[in-house]
């Protein structure tokens, strides 16, 4: 199998640090692409119509693409138990919210690094961000106690938004009000699956 993935990407980073708490980092072979949102390479394309990235492209069946979808076949596949049966829905909860912090987030990049600064709209940005802030808010307000317990899937992918948030929106400070979610961050990025993955700078 073989991973597209591009290294600032905080989706193909869930991957990725799913792939090392599992122990399956050499089993895929690692396709490391640069695309933009108006630039995608063909390999891109060929494995995900929508030219998104990450995307799994496996010797036998149709490439998987979303994040989502390949980490569900990854922890399957290992049999890691990173979705438990007793709550997996919450933990597909904290995913999706996860993701949509990434969305907001990467629309807001895309905003000034796309758009030509003439159509730059920064009341639509602010909006994404205040649903950055509110999700963050919502995280540590109601999700500390999952959090603290046995590694999940959404442990991997806040820990994976809030290091994007670090990497792209520094001067933001998400961890104003968020004491706890700090807290917590600060330990679990110290995991060797989350330093092996740092974006470059």
């Amino acid at each position: 199998m073989k991973l597209i993935y591009a290294p600032t990407s905080p989706y193909s980073r869930k991957v990725r640090v799913l792939l090392a708490e599992t122990g399956q980092s050499d089993d895929i072979e690692m396709a490391q692409i640069f695309a933009t949102p108006v630039d995608t390479p063909d390999e891109v394309q060929a494995a995900n119509p929508m030219g998104k990235i990450p995307s799994l492209v496996r010797e036998e069946g149709t490439s998987l693409y979303d994040s989502r979808v390949i980490c569900q076949f990854l922890d399957e596949r290992a049999d890691a138990g990173l979705y438990p049966a007793g709550s997996r829905w919450e933990v597909m909860t904290l995913e999706a919210t996860a993701d949509g912090i990434l969305d907001a987030a990467i629309l807001m990049v895309y905003e000034r690094r796309i758009r030509p600064p003439q159509f730059v709209y920064p009341e639509w940005e602010e909006a994404q961000w205040v649903k950055v802030a509110r999700a963050v808010q919502a995280v540590n307000d109601r999700w500390m106690s999952h959090l603290a317990g046995p590694l999940t899937m959404g442990h991997i992918a806040v820990a994976c938004a809030l290091g994007y948030l670090d990497f792209r929106h520094p001067d933001r400070n998400w961890r104003k009000g968020c004491d706890a979610l700090d807290d917590w961050y600060a330990v679990f990025s110290e995991r060797d699956s989350m330093k092996a993955t740092v974006p470059p700078a």
